[in-house]
């Protein structure tokens, strides 16, 4: 399963668990040849996403309409660092719908929430930071954007978190990291 995003995190090259939403995006932009083609960063820390984007004016804020494949990124604290990191599946004008690693299906942005989920935000939302629009038309990557989403979404879908009745019926490594 995917308790914790050790696929993503390992494929990065930690050798244990870490904040893991932006591993898990970079893991989706390497299976397409986005990191390769150089139309996205790989990146492990939501700041150094943010950072390259911008540097090469392939930013837009909170307030912009999103294009299916821009990677949203959020600040829960408005201290002005980007905290999370997700892929944008569309917007229809008024709510960012989006697939995300290391959050959980309930509202609103989740630290930590260990599982790959959809997600979706009012345009604007105040935890949104802004996008970062990969150049995907930049060279030919191995898949489109189209399977570049399906991929997302099949993981999406395959690693849904794991729904415990009781804190005894988890593994003992989810209830020690609980404590």
């Amino acid at each position: 399963g995917n308790v914790g995003g050790q696929p993503y995190w390992s494929w990065y090259g930690f050798s244990s668990r870490v904040e893991w939403c932006a591993c898990f995006v970079s893991w989706c932009g390497e299976q397409c040849g986005y990191i390769e083609s150089g139309a996205m960063p790989k990146h492990s820390y939501c700041p150094t996403g943010v950072e390259w984007f911008r540097s090469r004016g392939q930013w837009q804020d909170q307030n912009s309409i999103p294009a299916p494949g821009a990677i949203i990124y959020f600040d829960w604290g408005g201290d002005g660092i980007a905290d999370h990191v997700g892929i944008v599946e569309s917007c229809d004008g008024s709510t960012v719908y989006t697939i995300e690693g290391n959050t959980s299906g309930a509202s609103g942005v989740v630290a930590n929430g260990g599982g790959v989920a959809r997600k979706s935000y009012p345009l604007g939302y105040p935890s949104i930071y802004g996008y970062g629009n990969p150049k995907y038309e930049q060279e030919e990557p191995d898949m489109t954007e189209s399977q570049t989403r399906a991929i997302a979404k099949e993981e999406a879908n395959r690693l849904q978190p794991k729904r415990y009745r009781a804190v005894s019926d988890m593994p003992e490594y989810i209830r020690a990291d609980m404590q």
